[in-house]
């Protein structure tokens, strides 16, 4: 098997100057690309700001052979840091959104900076940073973007309301540029990494953070944003060195006569609509998705 190589390539990580970023960067740069290393310096909930991380990396990577610039914008500005790989490399090929803070609270104790800042971090500045590149792998017909969901996005997680909010609706901006950027070689994913990292480590003790290592995860980032890999839309959880893909599974429903639809005939056949266990289907777009309901009208 030959070397799956980014020589030439120009790859920018958000929040690369600790734990998974870092690792993506270290990966990326062993394997030839120059790297836009970004990162504001802040601390995990998103207070501060130092240029000593991003520039800890570049220099690492630097001793080691490789090509790296720091970024120390806020993701919030997104067309900085593309920029900086502009200015630095000419161009930019691969996008890993990684930057992302913690403010976990129960909901009901939760405040508006809380949600707004999430938001700002995790969904604004992955949008920023993508839109802001967008335009440039459009021209030069390729791109890779990753975004970093959450199992806490898929799942829930008590006191994450805002973070679970922000990681499953990065998925959602996975799937809608998976589809707009497909024809012009423009492929986006999403992983949902279980990671020792500043915001995992406020949640996991610390003898499981020790069998987590960031490096167990920077494989699949480098797989998924290879040119050889044609990947696009979709979902993996990943870490340990375990990689899977998740897809939407949904029951063979309930149909009833659009005539004679109440609460009481929803209560009846409730069992129905709730019923895993035979006849499930896997919908892979809007198209398929509609494809239920449809059905239902044409057999009234």
């Amino acid at each position: 098997m030959s070397d799956l190589r980014f020589d030439d390539k120009v790859v920018i990580i958000t929040g690369a100057g600790n734990g998974l970023g870092k690792s993506h960067a270290l990966e990326f740069a062993k394997r030839g690309a120059k790297v836009v290393v970004n990162d504001l310096g802040g601390s995990a909930f998103g207070d501060g700001a130092d240029a000593a991380p991003a520039q800890v990396v570049v220099d690492e990577i630097k001793a080691a052979g490789g090509e790296a610039v720091a970024n120390f914008d806020s993701v919030e500005d997104g067309d900085k840091i593309v920029q900086t790989a502009m200015d630095s490399f000419g161009r930019v090929d691969v996008v890993v959104n990684n930057a992302g803070i913690l403010r976990d609270k129960s909901f009901h104790k939760m405040t508006d900076e809380d949600w707004d800042l999430i938001y700002r971090v995790h969904i604004k500045g992955s949008y920023k940073v993508a839109h802001a590149a967008w335009p440039h792998m459009r021209e030069q017909q390729y791109g890779r973007i990753i975004n970093t969901a959450s199992a806490a996005g898929i799942y829930g997680n008590f006191g994450q309301a805002n973070y679970s909010m922000a990681k499953l609706g990065l998925h959602g901006l996975t799937q809608t540029l998976a589809i707009e950027g497909q024809k012009r070689n423009i492929f986006v994913n999403s992983i949902a990494p279980i990671a020792a990292s500043r915001l995992t480590e406020t949640v996991m003790p610390p003898d499981m953070l020790k069998n987590l290592k960031p490096e167990y995860v920077s494989p699949l980032v480098s797989y998924l944003c290879h040119e050889s890999s044609t990947e696009t839309g979709g979902l993996f959880e990943v870490g340990c060195g375990w990689f899977a893909k998740l897809r939407w599974e949904r029951t063979n429903g309930l149909g009833l006569p659009v005539d004679n639809i109440s609460a009481e005939s929803i209560s009846e056949g409730w069992d129905t609509v709730v019923d895993f266990s035979e006849n499930t289907t896997h919908p892979s777009g809007t198209q398929e998705a509609m494809m239920g309901p449809m059905s239902n009208l044409q057999n009234k």
